[in-house]
């Protein structure tokens, strides 16, 4: 228990830091938006029961409904057709939810080129520096898109050809499910592929290799900026919605100060 006490302490003393990587979730958060005839997941709303009035006098609540995969999310291997057999949302182990992290900052190559892909050769680069990726931990890949994120056109960046926003090349997602270590990736985006990955082989390589492997995805994080490369520990709660596909996510990482 001395463990736990000492966490807490250090959370309590600033020791510790807790930062919310979550995106505040609204009617005006940026939803992903497929073409036509693909069917398209609802945006956030909120339609309130009662607040302290005839129909509750001492209460206040609402009915809300959303998408599995609205704001900032968790995707569960069974979203994918190369994952169908594998975990939904509420079979994911909870000590999976707590995990280390590391940040790969590719946000100045973003900025200059919005369809910039994290290739294999840039992951090795940096573990060459930073050391190996962690075992059964998250990858969250900085590119500097939630500063986007409050505005829906702003934050899908399409035009006539598509989307354009940064993400990951096809060789770069096998390779990070087939030959690393780590539990699953983390983006900024409003998904875990590229803007323009309906065009890559295989098409939304991320959602395919990584969700395929049994790994998992999060995604539109903010506050990436905040972590160091290495070092934080971050915990992800989705809802555990029997027979889903993915959930809205609290994701929260601690870093020592």
């Amino acid at each position: 228990m001395s463990v736990l006490r000492d966490l807490v302490d250090g959370i309590r003393g600033g020791g510790i830091e807790v930062l919310d990587l979550t995106a505040p979730l609204s009617e005006k958060t940026p939803i992903l938006s497929l073409p036509e005839p693909f069917g398209q997941t609802a945006p956030f709303s909120m339609r309130e029961i009662s607040r302290y009035d005839d129909r509750g006098p001492a209460w206040y609540w609402n009915n809300f409904t959303t998408g599995e995969h609205t704001g900032t999310h968790f995707d569960a291997p069974v979203h994918w057709v190369t994952g169908r057999d594998g975990e939904d949302v509420s079979q994911v182990a909870p000590a999976k939810l707590i995990a280390p992290a590391v940040v790969l900052d590719f946000s100045a190559q973003s900025a200059a080129d919005p369809d910039f892909l994290l290739e294999v050769d840039h992951v090795k680069t940096w573990e060459a520096e930073h050391g190996p990726l962690p075992d059964g931990g998250w990858l969250l890949y900085r590119t500097g898109w939630d500063a986007r994120a409050h505005d829906q056109a702003e934050f899908l960046n399409a035009d006539e050809t598509g989307p354009h926003t940064p993400g990951i090349s096809p060789a770069c997602a096998r390779y990070l499910a087939e030959e690393t270590p780590i539990a699953g990736i983390g983006v900024e985006t409003v998904g875990t592929d590229a803007g323009a990955a309906h065009s890559f082989d295989p098409a939304f390589p991320c959602h395919s290799y990584l969700l395929g492997a049994g790994k998992y995805g999060l995604t539109q994080l903010r506050n990436l900026d905040r972590l160091p490369p290495t070092g934080a520990v971050v915990i992800a709660g989705p809802l555990p919605i029997v027979g889903g596909s993915g959930s809205p996510v609290r994701v929260l990482a601690l870093v020592e100060r």
